[in-house]
């Protein structure tokens, strides 16, 4: 397709420390993590990416690592007007002053959307996580900010334990669910119609093609033209540097082509979730 404004609805900013992954020995697989406001910036003028939702980088059982970076994506979403600021939030219990604290940066000048994952620990479902939950959600709709949360294929981060923020919270507060429910099954149970029967519901819930397999994105926008609707739910992302910017992009330009779906997922879908 031609060359546009693009915009990308995941990327995180900052270095973790190493770590012994599935026992192995200490690793830092996410080669292109970035550590300065300057080296982002960089790194979207190079992509030719206009603006950017940017969040705490996070994937380390260290409770600190991510939290520690919060006050970074505010600074860069306060000195950049192309950057759009997330806060990392945690669901466990054991986070909960943590989380606290993050969250009375909810109302800082450049601050969009509240991270939250359940790799690290907990489940949508525990009771150990609802005040946390309880407290992320109404954070989000006392400042008008996404909630931004992780999905991938079983465990806790399946669609069918993340679904329940979605039905619990998604009357009141926009959930954007990363990765299209995450890998195969996420897929099939979201684009088959998971999604649209949310949004058909009056759901505030949204979604990106990040890590996507190689059918998805089509399939996706086949059964949106099916549909006739949902064409405003969707947004491009990169989820650098765990994912890759050139890949995903090709991916998206291959599924929209050269058509006003491809402007609103590259450009305008962001700007209405993220810079209104």
């Amino acid at each position: 397709m031609e060359a546009m404004v693009t915009s990308d609805a995941h990327r995180h900013i900052g270095v973790l420390p190493e770590w012994p992954f599935y026992g192995g020995p200490p690793i830092r697989a996410d080669t292109t993590a970035r550590a300065t406001i300057a080296e982002l910036i960089a790194d979207l003028d190079s992509e030719g990416t206009e603006r950017a939702l940017v969040l705490p980088n996070y994937g380390v059982p260290i409770a600190t690592a991510a939290f520690e970076l919060n006050k970074l994506a505010v600074e860069a979403g306060q000195a950049h007007e192309r950057i759009s600021a997330g806060l990392w939030v945690s669901p466990k219990a054991s986070d909960a002053a943590l989380t606290a604290e993050a969250l009375t940066l909810a109302g800082e000048a450049g601050v969009r959307a509240l991270k939250t994952s359940f790799l690290l620990g907990g489940s949508p479902t525990d009771d150990d996580c609802a005040p946390q939950l309880d407290a992320i959600f109404a954070a989000a709709q006392a400042h008008d900010l996404v909630v931004h949360v992780h999905t991938s294929p079983g465990g806790s981060s399946d669609i069918d334990n993340v679904g329940h923020l979605v039905e619990r919270y998604g009357d009141d507060v926009k959930i954007h669910l990363v990765h299209l429910g995450g890998g195969m099954s996420g897929h099939m149970k979201l684009i088959g119609g998971r999604l649209f029967d949310w949004i058909a519901a009056g759901k505030k819930v949204y979604t990106d093609t990040s890590w996507t397999i190689g059918f998805a994105p089509r399939w996706l926008v086949q059964e949106i033209e099916r549909r006739g609707f949902g064409e405003d739910r969707i947004l491009f992302a990169s989820d650098a540097p765990w994912g890759d910017h050139e890949g995903e992009l090709a991916r998206m330009c291959a599924a929209v082509k050269d058509t006003e779906l491809g402007r609103l997922f590259l450009r305008d879908n962001f700007d209405a979730l993220y810079r209104s």
